[in-house]
């Protein structure tokens, strides 16, 4: 592990999935203490899209912005809120220059899929037809997302390609959840790494499925057919359960025909670029921000 990063692992609170509501108040006290870039080169506005229920999101409007990204929160599925995203959302506006829808979505076991996902497409259903309004191409808008998030960003990717939905110009997925059977190595042997664990992970899938079997847009890597689907990004860490399942995914999104650029950060664990601080991190982040600004400029 990066040193840096080990220093600050006594740090972490304890967070136990099984009990939602204390999780979520825990990871909330720990992602809003992150400190947040400056927002004075951007407007920020908070902002509701209809829907069955409607969607609250926050937007992140950098000057002279060409694209857009409709970016979903991690959280395993249950934790997280457009204030505990604040600090990232922001970096990533600001890195990438590009207008960021961040999503309020429902979260499990209150609301287990699809809730998140219909959210999640709802949203940005609501960018395309707005994307006049928030002075950006249609033609440029992205999806995006970290763990949860990520997952989810890669479900939205498949629905809008069955649905002949919006057209995704690219797919940034961070550290994403895909696969809910845990069959990886990664998955099978990660049972006590920082932060996130199979234990954790498997807590995670069961609030989200609900009970019910999972389906490709719950967990993307189940999907036979991932051709045309957008160009992709994937971000692993090295001591995370899903680096595996996400390994692979770009492995078959290559093999579909689908261009996709991998970057495995060794030294990592899942959620460490939340450490600012670390050398590693930095260069995390400031990727996340550049991969968004190629693919939305080209």
């Amino acid at each position: 592990m990066d040193p840096e990063l080990e220093a600050f692992i006594p740090l972490f609170p304890q967070t136990d999935l099984a009990d939602p509501p204390t999780a979520r108040t825990r990871f909330a006290e720990l992602a809003t203490a992150a400190p947040a870039p400056e927002t004075g080169d951007m407007t920020v506005e908070d902002h509701t899209v209809p829907g069955d229920p409607d969607v609250p999101v926050r937007i992140y409007s950098p000057h002279g912005a060409r694209g857009a990204v409709v970016w979903l929160h991690g959280g395993g599925f249950v934790m997280g809120n457009l204030d505990t995203e604040h600090p990232w959302a922001t970096r990533i506006a600001a890195g990438s220059g590009a207008v960021l829808i961040s999503v309020g979505y429902r979260l499990a076991p209150e609301h287990p899929y699809p809730a998140a996902l219909d959210d999640a497409y709802a949203v940005l259903r609501w960018t395309a037809e707005h994307a006049a309004e928030l002075g950006v191409a249609p033609d440029r808008i992205a999806v995006g997302g970290h763990s949860a998030g990520g997952g989810l960003a890669a479900a939205v990717a498949l629905r809008a390609r069955d649905e002949r939905g919006p057209a995704i110009r690219f797919q940034l997925l961070n550290q994403p959840a895909l696969d809910d059977r845990q069959e990886t190595w990664s998955a099978r042997n990660f049972t006590d790494t920082p932060w996130f664990n199979r234990g954790k992970a498997a807590t995670a899938w069961q609030h989200y499925l609900g009970g019910a079997p999972a389906t490709p847009y719950a967990a993307p890597a189940r999907a036979d057919d991932l051709s045309g689907l957008p160009a992709a990004y994937i971000a692993t860490a090295e001591l995370c359960p899903n680096r595996d399942e996400d390994l692979g995914y770009g492995l078959r999104l290559l093999q579909a025909g689908v261009s996709v650029e991998l970057h495995q950060w060794p030294g990592t664990f899942h959620g460490s670029q939340a450490i600012v601080s670390a050398e590693v991190s930095q260069r995390q982040n400031a990727e996340l921000g550049a991969v968004l600004r190629r693919a939305l400029a080209n």
